[in-house]
């Protein structure tokens, strides 16, 4: 619990805004929403991030945590295009990297609940940003596409941590968080 509190604590310090989800472009249609998550770094690299945690903890959060985070990101999502002002936005966002990755590089292990806590929190802010760079015209459908790119995600996670065997491919699995951190870091300071 203290290391949680503490890489929570150190990443929140860090963080200034990136504005990396500014000027999106079209967000109208269902293809647009699969590929939106696609296309960013910080996207691919959070989403696979929940997938590896959730295999290094195993149980119930291999389903659980993607589902509350996919969950979670569409309320997001709704809250922005509802009007909700939402602070910090950009700087969790680098904060779900970092600390994601740091949770898969250090084989942090975490209760089922708290877990599904942490993951909720940074994908509220992920859907937020993507509710906030949408347009009027056609939600449902670009909501419904990066929910399903984003399961997609976590889902490629699962696969990679459970294919990974023996200690060379938790080494590879620990390898991919230390990237997620990386990124999250570029994402900060660039």
């Amino acid at each position: 619990m203290r290391l949680i509190l503490t890489c929570l604590a150190l990443t929140g310090a860090l963080v200034s805004p990136a504005f990396a989800h500014t000027g999106v472009g079209q967000t109208n249609s269902f293809a647009v929403g699969i590929a939106h998550p696609l296309h960013g770094a910080d996207h691919v690299l959070a989403m696979v991030a929940v997938g590896l945690w959730a295999v290094l903890t195993g149980g119930r959060a291999i389903w659980l945590w993607p589902m509350a985070f996919v969950a979670t990101m569409l309320a997001g999502f709704a809250a922005a295009t509802l009007g909700l002002q939402m602070p910090f936005v950009e700087p969790a966002i680098s904060s779900s990297l970092v600390t994601l990755g740091l949770f898969v590089a250090l084989a942090v292990k975490a209760p089922v609940w708290r877990g599904a806590a942490i993951t909720s929190l940074f994908a509220f802010f992920h859907g937020h940003s993507h509710g906030t760079e949408a347009t009027a015209a056609n939600l449902i459908p670009y909501a419904a596409g990066f929910a399903l790119a984003t399961a997609g995600l976590h889902v490629a996670g699962i696969g990679l941590g459970r294919f990974a065997g023996g200690s060379i491919g938790k080494v590879a699995l620990r390898a991919l968080g230390g990237l997620a951190v990386l990124g999250g870091i570029f994402s900060i300071v660039g």
